[in-house]
């Protein structure tokens, strides 16, 4: 009985050929090659395909030497030859994912072996296919089957369509009116339509339910009379006025270098060099202050230096002048040379790492003018609209903010602060938000740690524009029941803010905090009560605007870094870290870093600004 021979019937021509390189006296039986016919052979020609591919197996004989080979093995070598051409599987374009293994106990008689001392007898052996293709190529194809025949009832009528076709003349004749006016078929046809009209008026009725909205609720329909107007076309002295305090001038220049709460970098001067008007554009301007004492001294290379600024104005600005109750107890005031002495100088010192401020630049206000009671330097309930251009240059802050006259309900941030507009002059790329984004808040809380900022801000952004590109129009809208910060057009709203609760509820404050002086627990109070009744100073709802219920003036600046978390750390390639004990030293050591990014004409670094106009309403409600 002779052995198995296993033969790829999937086998490349390639493969059969090395084989055949190899072997001798074995022929091999290919399969009938299937031809393509005219379209009346197509059955049949699958008929082959299908047969074909089911006895899809190779017929060798060989002398017994013991030798068993497997599919697709090399480890064995034939002791025979196959025929040149055609190879086995050379008629079919099939491949397979797997070596496909043959094996059967079958065997038939064959007249293709003639070698010498060969059994005629062969095994006959059964494909079992290993391949995903075999269901595929057995599958009727367009190509090779007739189109289905249309589907038809079991008596060879069309079937029925009964959803399209109404009652006859006869059904109509003996139904009511109703029911023929209501038949299925028009039921079918006009559900679309009324389902189109009934989302066009929803439509419809919600634009008419906004505009109305809009209109009455969330517009300032009160008369407005305007409080300022400042173009900038009258020179310095018209905008800056005359001495110190800035006498008849629209705004006034702060002088201070503490870093106004925030731990900034700058110091802000009274200099032209950082605020002054040209072509009647008022431009706020950041420069260097080694170009006034030099790098060495800025640093304290050559040893300690004391930078005394010239017009400090920490009296004017601080509550009663500078003047504190005294800590000692006594019952009296003392002067707050804690305050006044970061304000007005700073002292380099290599060894303690202490620096004089690295970047001077300005900040205005109509402070002095709201205070003197003539009633052109601050608004409540109004309209604030200013028209500028923001700065360029990496950790550059500009800002367009407001705060309260006098401070009704205590020290910040409990008599609230308004912020029209804060950006960044730090590029696009920049990933906490750069020139292309501003912002808008309310700062508001019982303390500093209690700020409810995080839940009274948003911003607007232009994707690929920074708002230093152009000048663009930030508007304030604030009445009793709402306050609504945008850019350019209503459509560009920033913030909007509605007085429909108490500030005490929105913040969802604890119930005691620790008191940092005596370090005990105590109770919370609200800032923004009536002391003697115990209830929101306007109580009817709409009307719970305290702290935003008093006269604000407006400030205008450019800082330089800080310390607060604008500018959060590891954002941006920033040289310095917030909690750091040296955070403005390690700014200005990388100067190189941040300069260049600064433009060479001071003008396109600096905030430019183009008009400037406060209304108030008109019966001061």
């Amino acid at each position: 009985m002779p052995e198995r021979i296993n033969i790829d019937p999937f086998a490349s021509p390639n493969d059969v050929a090395r084989s055949n390189s190899n072997h001798e006296d074995i022929q091999v039986v290919p399969p009938t090659p299937v031809v393509a016919g005219p379209p009346s052979f197509l059955s049949q020609a699958r008929d082959n395909i299908a047969s074909t591919l089911a006895n899809a197996t190779a017929y060798a004989v060989r002398r017994d030497s013991g030798v068993f080979f497997g599919n697709h093995s090399r480890q064995s070598s034939f002791v025979g030859s196959y025929p040149g051409s055609p190879a086995m599987g050379a008629q079919f374009s099939i491949g397979t994912p797997n070596g496909s293994v043959y094996r059967s106990s079958s065997a038939m008689v064959t007249g293709q072996a003639s070698s010498t001392g060969v059994n005629p007898t062969v095994v006959r052996t059964a494909p079992r296919l290993r391949t995903t293709l075999l269901p595929f190529l057995l599958r009727p194809s367009s190509m090779t089957s007739e189109p289905p025949a249309s589907v038809t009832a079991s008596d060879g009528s069309l079937v029925d369509k009964p959803w399209l076709e109404g009652p006859s003349a006869a059904e109509l004749a003996k139904t009511p009116f109703i029911k023929r006016m209501f038949t299925r078929k028009r039921i079918s046809r006009a559900l679309p339509h009324l389902l189109a009209l009934v989302g066009l008026g929803l439509g419809v009725l919600q634009c008419v339910l906004t505009y109305i909205d809009v209109s009455t609720q969330r517009m300032d329909r009160q008369p407005l009379c305007l409080v300022m107007e400042e173009d900038f076309s009258g020179g310095e002295d018209a905008v800056f006025g005359s001495g110190p305090g800035g006498v008849g001038g629209s705004f006034w220049r702060e002088v201070n270098m503490d870093g106004f709460g925030n731990g900034e970098f700058e110091m802000t001067t009274a200099s032209s060099k950082n605020s002054y008007i040209k072509d009647g554009i008022l431009y706020l301007a950041p420069t260097l202050t080694e170009e006034e004492i030099g790098r060495d001294n800025v640093l304290g290379n050559n040893g300690p230096y004391i930078y005394n600024i010239t017009g400090c104005t920490f009296n004017e600005t601080a509550a009663d002048g500078g003047f504190i109750d005294d800590p000692n107890g006594s019952g009296g005031k003392v002067f707050d040379y804690g305050g006044y002495y970061p304000a007005c100088s700073a002292t380099a010192n290599n060894t303690a790492g202490t620096i004089v401020n690295p970047v001077q630049s300005a900040r205005i206000s109509t402070l002095m003018n709201a205070r003197s009671g003539s009633g052109n330097g601050s608004t409540k309930y109004g309209r604030v609209e200013i028209r500028a251009k923001m700065p360029t240059g990496d950790w550059l802050w500009p800002a367009l903010w407001m705060l309260p006259v006098n401070n009704t309900y205590g020290p910040w941030p409990r008599s609230g602060e308004i912020d029209l507009v804060e950006s960044r002059g730090n590029g696009i790329s920049y990933t906490a938000n750069g020139a292309n984004f501003v912002q808008g808040a309310l700062n508001w809380g019982p303390t500093p740690e209690l700020n409810g900022v995080s839940k009274s801000y948003s911003f607007w952004s232009n994707k690929r524009v920074p708002f230093s590109k152009d000048f663009h129009t930030y508007a304030l809208e604030w009445t009793t029941s709402f306050l609504r910060i945008y850019v350019d057009t209503r459509l560009h709203t920033l913030l909007e803010y509605k007085f429909d609760e108490p500030f005490f509820d929105k913040g969802d404050y604890p119930a005691t905090i620790v008191n940092v002086t005596t370090g005990q627990l105590q109770a919370l109070q609200d800032p923004w009560v009536d002391p003697e009744t115990g209830l929101p100073k306007e109580s009817a709802k709409g009307r719970w605007s305290s702290p935003f219920d008093q006269e604000f003036y407006l400030i205008m600046n450019v800082a330089v870094g800080g310390t607060n978390g604008w500018f959060p750390d590891g954002q941006g390639n920033k040289p310095w870290f917030d909690g750091g004990a040296n955070s403005m030293r390690d700014f200005a050591e990388s100067q190189s870093q941040w300069y260049p990014t600064w433009p060479e004409n001071v003008d396109d670094r600096a905030m430019a600004i183009d008009y400037v106009k406060m209304w108030r309403h008109c019966d001061g409600n």
